[in-house]
Order: C-alpha cells, then structure tokens, then sequence
C-alpha cells in the first residue's frame, strides 16, 4: 500500500484501479453511503437553526452582569450560518455604499416619511387622550353622584371625585414619571398600537439582521415592547469604548429603524423617544466629536437610510411583522426574512 501511494500509477492505471474498488463495493452499501450524506448535508442547516435557539435562549436566561459573555455565542451562531450559505442576506448591507452624508429634511418625503417634522418631535397623543379621558369621565361621575347620592353624601362625593382631576394634574406637572407607566397602559387601548409596535420591532431586528448586528431577542408583549441587539457586534459594553465613524453609521440606522418604519405609515411617531435616546448614547461615544448640527444630520441621515432600506426590503419587513405577531422565535423570524427574500 506504501509503495503504491509512493509511485502514482498512470491516469489510466488509476482510472481503473478506481472502477475496480467501486466495482468490489456492492450496490446497496454504496446506495446508503449516498443517501447518508444527503442526509448529512440537509441535517447541518438545522442543527445550526437549533444552536441559533439554544445561544438566544441562554442569553435571554443570563444575568445582566454576564450579558456580553453569552452574546458572543449567539454572533458565532448568525457567522456559521452565513458561512453554511443558509443566510445571504446576514450583513448583506453592510456595504461601502453606506456612507453618512448630508441630508435635508424634504429628502426625507422621497422615502416615503409621512411627516418628517415630527421626527425628534414627542408625540402628545396619548398623553392628551388620557387627560381628556380621565377629565371626562370624572367630570361625569361627579354629576351622576351629586344627583344620585342623597343630602351631604351627594356634596361632597362631587367634590371628591372632582378632586381625581386636579390630583392627576399635579402629579403630572410635578413628577410626569410617575404617570407614564400609566399612561403607556392607556395608549394599549388605540387600535393601531398593536401593529405600530409590531412593525417597530420588526425594522429593528430586519434592519440589525441586514447589518450583521446578531439579534438576541425580541418581544412584542403589550408594556414590554423591545427588540435586543446584543453589543456582540462590538464585543465590548459600549460605554468602555469609542466608536468608529463606520460603527456609528451602522448602529445608528439600527436605532432609528422604528423611527423610520412608523415614519412611513402614520402621521405621528409614537415609539420615537426611545430609539433617539439609543441614538444619542451612541452619538456620545463616537471617536469625531460632533456638534449640535451635526448630530441632528446623523439623526436625518440614518432615518432617510434606514427607509430607503426599508422600502427595497419592504417583502422582508412583512413577512417578519407576521412571524412576529404569531411569536415565531428569532430562528424562525430569520427564516421568514430568507424566504421574503427568496420569492422577491
């Protein structure tokens, strides 16, 4: 066996050597060989969807401390499957063609922003429709039991009741924090919320998918809408480090993402202020000091980029508002996106 490694036979001397060796293994074993290697190369993919599972799982389970430790296993997980060639689209945006620029408020409109004006603008809708509410409905009460409760009960009940508003006034003009938990549980009674949030969340995580940014996790519930980005894509807590015009460019148009999806069907913009506090945060960090000008051109500048991606992803978007609305896991909702893309 030595000797004939040694010594390569002629091509022709080898070709027969071959059909000889293929010859002497008989038809079923080499019928199984084949089939067990089929079977092999479809089970990889899922395998790799199940550890996609299992790394997000462990860091939805991880202490707050440990959070960047587990969020390294779930970047290797969205990296294998890139190099699997089961997710194209993983970072597939993340070009040179991403470049921050100048960008003035009517380039806005030409992505499909409704009203860019209220980009940075906090909406007053809940809060006026919860005044309204309990101004109203207190008001009413009031009458109802002064001309139902007899003799001093009636009095004072209007009085009392009356009382609720002023109440709610103070607290509102002295400490607004203690009414927003409220207030975010009154703005569930909209019909609009529950697709507002669903196709918020769904732009940041298509977006961070687009980017290469892994996603940890998601969650639509009512009160406790977010989507999670692991600082994986950086491997460090963002507040020990200095960030990359580059880095900032991408993570930014991951922030706003809601911002522009709300954006480019309602009026107002409702989840905004979270997403520009991340923003800011980020801006805080950037390596090139920029001015007040200057930052509110990043904040045009991701919003018009993140809708115009949007927009040419506008099948993925969609079919990951499904997945989400029906709590797919973050496996399942990168799937929804590959598939999206498959039949565009």
């Amino acid at each position: 066996m030595l000797q004939s490694l040694r010594s390569s036979p002629r091509p022709a001397a080898r070709g027969a050597a071959k059909a000889q060796c293929r010859s002497s293994i008989p038809r079923t074993l080499r019928v199984l060989a084949r089939a067990e290697a089929t079977t092999t190369q479809v089970a990889a993919p899922a395998e790799l969807w199940k550890e996609l599972d299992a790394t997000t799982e462990n860091f939805r389970r991880a202490p707050p401390s440990m959070k960047i430790e587990y969020s390294g296993p779930v970047l290797e997980s969205f990296n294998d499957l890139k190099a699997a060639g089961v997710t194209p689209k993983w970072g597939s945006e993340l070009t040179d063609a991403l470049k921050r620029r100048n960008v003035f408020q009517g380039e806005l409109r030409q992505v499909g922003i409704k009203s860019p004006d209220k980009i940075a603008v906090p909406s007053v809708r809940n809060d006026a429709a919860f005044l309204i509410t309990v101004v109203g409905s207190t008001s009413l009460l009031a009458v109802v039991a002064g001309a139902t409760l007899p003799g001093d009960w009636g009095f004072f009940s209007s009085y009392l009741i009356g009382g609720i508003t002023l109440a709610v006034l103070a607290i509102g003009s002295t400490a607004p924090g203690l009414l927003a938990v409220v207030i975010d549980k009154f703005s569930q009674v909209f019909p609009d919320y529950r697709d507002r949030v669903l196709k918020h969340e769904a732009a940041h995580f298509l977006l961070g998918y687009l980017l290469g940014v892994p996603i940890t996790g998601y969650s639509v519930a009512l009160g406790r809408e977010h989507t999670e980005f692991a600082e994986a894509k950086l491997q460090q807590r963002i507040i020990e480090r200095q960030l990359s015009d580059e880095e900032i460019d991408s993570l930014a148009l991951v922030a706003v993402a809601g911002v522009a999806a709300e954006g480019r069907d309602y009026e107002e913009i409702m989840g905004q202020t979270a997403d520009l506090f991340d923003l800011q945060r980020l801006l805080l960090r950037s390596k090139t000091k920029l001015s007040d000008a200057q930052q509110q051109n990043v904040t045009r500048w991701a919003v018009w980029a993140a809708a115009g991606m949007l927009r040419t992803h506008a099948e993925e978007h969609k079919a990951l508002v499904e997945a989400m609305r029906r709590g797919a896991s973050v496996a399942e909702c990168v799937q929804a996106i590959e598939a999206a893309g498959a039949k565009a």
